[in-house]
């Protein structure tokens, strides 16, 4: 295996000139320091600004989850990408909302990149696309997941009861039930990461939401 600093470009510290335009007839501006920037320049970044998230934001994200499409594991049978491709698999089968599909294929995207944060991770890239029960459940889906990770040291199996008779408490329990602590086999047959594609695309083209106003 490549170790990662064999895979890192010396290019990078070279210069080369203006970052390529994402569109012909977009343009540059011409400055260094957005002490710089007047009116007129933030008026040409904003127009072509929207448009550039609206084409480019879902496929950011998918490319941080495809990165780890070979990765090796540090010992489940499958990879994080292959978890998190079985488990929206299963939602998907199970004919659950679009939303749900995202939310799954997702969770865990933050599960080696910030281990120890991994859900916020996730919420912070798809938390203004969706909804507060979606949210929750992501929050504290590894809270849930402690009550069927039987002899794991540090787990608590009634952690997760701190929240009973919460509205989302079973939905939480249901979803880690049925696709997050099942997927982890080598054999299933997952859909292709393309069919969840125009999926991802749909929810990140919503109106997003402040979760993070600043005090």
């Amino acid at each position: 295996m490549t170790p990662p600093e064999a895979r890192l470009s010396t290019s990078d510290t070279q210069t080369s000139g203006p970052a390529p335009l994402a569109h012909n007839d977009w343009q540059h501006i011409e400055k260094t320091n957005l002490d710089n920037f007047v009116k007129g320049d933030w008026e040409v970044l904003n127009g072509q600004r929207a448009p550039y998230y609206g084409e480019r934001h879902a496929d950011a994200v998918l490319t941080m989850l495809t990165a780890q499409k070979d990765d090796p594991s540090f010992g489940y049978l499958i990879n994080n990408y292959g978890h998190c491709l079985q488990s929206a698999t299963m939602a998907l089968r199970d004919g659950v909302d679009e939303e749900t599909v995202v939310v799954t294929l997702l969770h865990d995207i933050g599960f080696v990149v910030a281990p120890a944060v991994h859900s916020e991770f996730a919420i912070a890239l798809f938390g203004p696309y969706v909804s507060e029960k979606n949210i929750w459940m992501v929050r504290r889906h590894a809270v849930f997941q402690a009550l069927h990770c039987h002899d794991l040291p540090g787990a608590d199996p009634s952690g997760r009861e701190q929240w009973r008779g919460h509205p989302h408490f079973e939905y939480a329990a249901e979803w880690v039930r049925k696709y997050d602590i099942c997927s982890l086999d080598p054999n299933y047959e997952n859909a292709a990461l393309e069919e969840f594609v125009p999926m991802v695309k749909r929810i990140f083209s919503r109106e997003p939401n402040n979760l993070f106003p600043l005090d």
